[in-house]
């Protein structure tokens, strides 16, 4: 790991104009320079994303930003977030850091980190977990294997530096993530299709009602809510996040993309598959441009990118532990095989499951999947 020259000082300043903001959305652009693999996220999205009147995460979300700057060059970056909603649901005095990006120089780093934690530390912070971007429920985790590949949509990426940086200040592993790789030809084992047949009488799994749609994301959201209530650091959707995320979905995806599993007549589970917008806009360099938005709506509505993403995906608690609930698993994993194979995609990630979700893991292995990137929470104690 190389370093800045010693005789440069570094600055850290807070993002407080329209202008602080441009630059620090496009500061990775500086980072992953060269760097094949990575995807710029489209500029106008990460504004929206960051901006308090379009993301209502920040109805429960304090915030502040910074950039670091080296000769008056922009050289890191980083969030610290209160989540009301943490401390709601967790009784605990955790805030997070998020957005990290930063030159190869340990000094910007203990700079940023700094900052974040002195920032959280006045809030009555008693600890801080990160990077989330900026809830838990958004992209979270910093890469530390896999960064060979390209990200997926919604996913963040980094450089090989970035986590001795992050440990040297004092931060131990919370939790890994991982993200798995399967390719949409994989054949169903006997036992799944035993387990299916099985349950063929009590199961019924459909498309998301379109005429429905509000109805249908309210459906979405308890079931979510439900299945990932007692995993590590959950924090529920609000229905106004929900919302937004699936009205944004629902200009970009087919109704087939959106699978809800019914038992007894009754929505027990659900799987929502996403065309690789990363792919689609991999040339566009974060703009868009008229131009810009014609290739990305014929990429995602015409062609269809050959590479997918499960973001979301959830089985009822009283189903998780027992047969049932894996027949839910695999026959809604079944019927989006089938929904992206039909749109043209011949592989899919499906991400990000925690380390110690034995059983999401073992039902997604049968199938042939396999662990090709780790995502790793950070936590120290202020």
């Amino acid at each position: 790991m190389a370093a800045t020259a010693k005789t440069s000082s570094i600055e850290i300043t807070p993002i407080e104009s329209t202008r602080d903001l441009k630059r620090f959305i496009r500061l990775p652009h500086d980072i992953y320079a060269g760097r094949d693999e990575w995807r710029a996220p489209l500029h106008i999205e990460r504004r929206m994303h960051l901006s308090q009147k379009h993301n209502p995460a920040f109805e429960h979300l304090d915030w502040r930003a910074w950039l670091a700057w080296i000769d008056g060059r922009a050289v890191g970056r980083i969030t610290a977030q209160v989540d009301r909603l943490r401390e709601t649901e967790h009784g605990d005095r955790v805030g997070y850091f998020g957005m990290l990006e930063a030159i190869d120089d340990a000094r910007v780093f203990a700079g940023l980190l700094t900052t974040a934690e002195t920032w959280l530390t006045e809030r009555g912070m008693t600890a801080v977990h990160g990077p989330f971007n900026l809830t838990i429920n958004d992209e979270c985790g910093l890469l530390i294997e896999g960064l060979d590949t390209p990200p997926m949509m919604m996913m963040g990426h980094g450089r090989e530096y970035y986590a001795p940086y992050v440990e040297a200040e004092g931060y131990d592993k919370a939790v890994d993530m991982l993200a798995y790789w399967i390719d949409l030809a994989f054949e169903h084992p006997r036992p799944m299709r035993r387990l299916l047949e099985r349950y063929r009488s009590r199961i019924h799994i459909r498309p998301i009602e379109r005429s429905r749609y509000t109805e249908e994301l309210d459906t979405l959201r308890d079931i979510f809510n439900d299945a990932w209530a007692d995993n590590w650091g959950f924090v529920p959707f609000t229905e106004a996040e929900f919302r937004d995320m699936g009205n944004t979905l629902k200009l970009l995806i087919a109704d087939d993309l959106v699978q809800i599993a019914e038992v007894n007549g009754k929505p027990a589970a659900f799987i929502v598959g996403l065309p690789n917008l990363n792919e689609a806009a991999r040339d566009l360099n974060g703009r868009l441009s008229p131009i810009g938005i014609g290739k990305l709506l014929w990429r995602l509505k015409v062609r269809f990118p050959r590479t997918a993403r499960v973001p979301l995906m959830g089985v009822r608690q009283q189903y998780q532990d027992g047969p049932l609930g894996a027949a839910l698993a695999f026959g809604v994993i079944a019927a989006m095989q089938k929904s992206l194979r039909a749109h043209g995609a011949t592989g899919c990630e499906l991400s990000w499951i925690l380390e110690d979700n034995k059983g999401m893991r073992d039902i997604i292995e049968r199938l042939g999947a396999h662990a090709y990137k780790t995502y790793r929470i950070y936590r120290k104690t202020l």
